[in-house]
């Protein structure tokens, strides 16, 4: 299958087009939830031919699945808690993603286990290493294996690692995506498929017609603008928010599998550096109880994470403290032969895991040990909530859930639904039609890429600014190169010193649902972590060539960059702040740019 089925396009004429169809309008399914996991409901629902629509109440993946370490991983340290399963299932969905469904987005990167306390840890680490390999299976779309390293060979490799505190290491591999990217991608595709997406589109009420969930009310946070959109069945997809829709149900106390579904949401940190603030050769693993420091490699600067630590404030604007950013400079320290200092930090960001608690309110296990395995309950008649699980099996996810909306839907109708166990649906999840359906940008990528130095000659771009967009665009470098095309000043470099184009500005308003100079910068553009400015220099600019695309006024134009300089300046301010309390009010110091 490809995704040829029709226009995938995000625009605003697209929005305002669904949004007049939509109101007052009935689909089978409707997905709350426009991350990674809601992105991928959509989809399956599409794949199979049901209508859908996915509300979004700000951007794509404006929440957890745009503040991830950026990693495709079949999780190496779940093996210490012999969770083989989701090791097992991890691997296959790195595998598929590599291969057919994204290979311009996930790719293969190397990393360093470092060995500290000798022969014990070699043995230990080295086992489960290699377990992680088999398991990884061989043949098409497999990355290289591991390789143990002496003092020698871990020094050459990682020179700026500290000779007296590591002894060695163990090479090994997985897999890298930009997260955000990889969420327009997979709504792109949904919407080719026939899904309509909304974002700013806030549900504030769920409609219950004889005790069952039936639709929704929302609101539109560009137009003020308040509709009902009725449904068979409703998908909660919304991570750290499930509970908070799933009261919208006004149901009563315990749900149809037992219990309300109890999110735990875990804050996490990342710092961003230059890549010549630490001498690396690839990326770097180094166990901290109770997690794990990663050192990822990210173009031309170093992500850091990460924290794992409760957080109870307001889900949409998590901040990282001064006490964060400590204990993560003390983590990496520990192994660097030349320590970094906030000087180097370039960027932070910080997001929350919507993680399952367990069964008791009162129970103190650390988020960091809980499991990353999801859930998908029946919250209430006609309402399915998944949460829990991680951003690399977000397919599996979906397809588990959508198995289950759609016997809500055969319910809606007067049919009995078949008994779905969970062995029946993760059967199912394994026919979906996901699986085989590559995503926007991968099914010509391979073609464009063997045709980078043709492209790059035609467009009048270097070959560098080619490769970039090919790896961020896949096949749709035919939408950013016509632009160019029509306006040649949109060849030039959104950012000095960075490869962003200008002509991605206005190919992710036309394309991209980009609404806001917020999610431009943050979300479609990494700028805001990854520019020691984080972005504010170009704002005016970004500002003005959205404003072209989306018809905005000189007051509106000033309002978004007024609006995002104070993001920046409150996210500064919040990270000098202590802890958790003081760092979340500095944040929220800025508003939110949405109605």
């Amino acid at each position: 299958m490809n995704d040829t089925a029709g226009d995938s396009r995000l625009g605003p004429s697209q929005r305002a087009a669904w949004l007049d169809e939509l109101s007052g309008g009935h689909v089978d399914v409707i997905v709350i939830g426009g991350g990674v996991t809601g992105a991928g409901c959509a989809l399956d629902l599409a794949l199979r031919g049901r209508s859908v629509a996915l509300l979004e109440q700000r951007d794509l993946a404006s929440g957890t699945s745009s503040r991830s370490s950026k990693l495709i991983h079949g999780g190496l340290r779940y093996l210490q808690r012999l969770e083989f399963g989701l090791v097992s299932e991890s691997l296959n969905e790195r595998r598929l993603l590599l291969g057919r469904l994204a290979p311009h987005l996930v790719r293969p990167v190397q990393f360093l286990y470092p060995i500290r306390r000798g022969w014990p840890e070699r043995l230990r680490t080295g086992a489960g290493i290699l377990l992680y390999s088999l398991m990884a299976g061989t043949g098409p779309h497999t990355i290289g294996s591991h390789r143990h390293l002496g003092a020698v060979g871990t020094q050459h490799l990682a020179p700026g690692l500290d000779p007296g505190v590591v002894r060695g290491g163990i090479a090994y591999w997985d897999g890298q995506t930009d997260d955000a990217r990889l969420v327009v991608a997979i709504a792109r595709t949904a919407a080719a498929h026939g899904a309509r997406i909304l974002t700013s589109a806030r549900v504030q009420e769920l409609i219950v017609t004889g005790k069952a969930v039936r639709g929704v009310i929302a609101h539109c946070g560009e137009t003020g603008r308040t509709f009902r959109l009725d449904a068979d069945a409703v998908i909660n997809a919304t991570g750290v928010w499930t509970s908070q829709i799933e009261q919208l149900a006004e149901r009563d106390s315990q749900d149809a599998d037992g219990s309300r579904t109890r999110i735990r949401a875990s804050k996490g940190i990342h710092l961003l550096v230059p890549r010549d603030r630490i001498d690396l050769g690839c990326g770097l693993i180094v166990p901290t109880p109770p997690s794990v420091l990663f050192v990822v490699p990210w173009g031309d600067r170093w992500i850091i994470g990460t924290t794992d630590s409760d957080w109870d404030l307001g889900y949409a604007h998590p901040a990282a403290s001064s006490a964060d950013i400590d204990l993560l400079l003390q983590r990496l320290n520990g192994v660097l032969a030349d320590p970094i200092s906030r000087d180097d930090i370039c960027g932070v960001y910080a997001g929350l895991r919507p993680l399952v608690a367990g069964d008791s309110p009162s129970d103190a296990e650390q988020s960091a040990q809980l499991s990353r395995e999801h859930t998908v309950t029946r919250a209430a008649r006609g309402l399915i909530s998944v949460a829990g699980g991680k951003y690399t099996t977000y397919r599996v996810m979906a397809a588990d859930t959508v198995e289950m909306a759609l016997a809500e839907v055969e319910a809606a109708h007067g049919r009995t639904p078949p008994k779905l166990s969970r062995r029946r649906r993760n059967a199912a999840a394994r026919r979906s039609a996901t699986s085989v359906t590559p995503l926007v940008g991968a099914a010509g990528y391979e073609e464009r890429r063997r045709r980078q130095d043709e492209i790059a000659a035609n467009a009048g771009i270097s070959r560098a600014a080619a490769v970039h967009l090919l790896e961020r665009h896949g096949d749709r470098i035919d939408e950013v190169v016509e632009l160019i095309a029509e306006e040649p000043d949109l060849a030039a470099p959104l950012a000095e010193g960075h490869r962003y184009l200008r002509a991605e500005v206005t190919h992710a308003v036309r394309s991209e649902a980009a609404l806001h100079l917020d999610d431009v910068l943050t979300r479609r553009t990494r700028l805001s972590v990854e520019a020691w400015d984080r972005g504010v220099d170009v704002a005016q600019d970004t500002a003005e060539l959205m404003g072209a695309e989306l018809g905005w006024s000189p007051e509106t134009i000033e309002r978004e960059v007024w609006h995002y300089h104070a993001r920046v300046e409150a996210e500064r301010e919040s990270q000098t702040r202590p802890d958790d309390q003081t760092a979340d009010a500095a944040r929220l110091g800025a508003p939110d740019i949405r109605r």
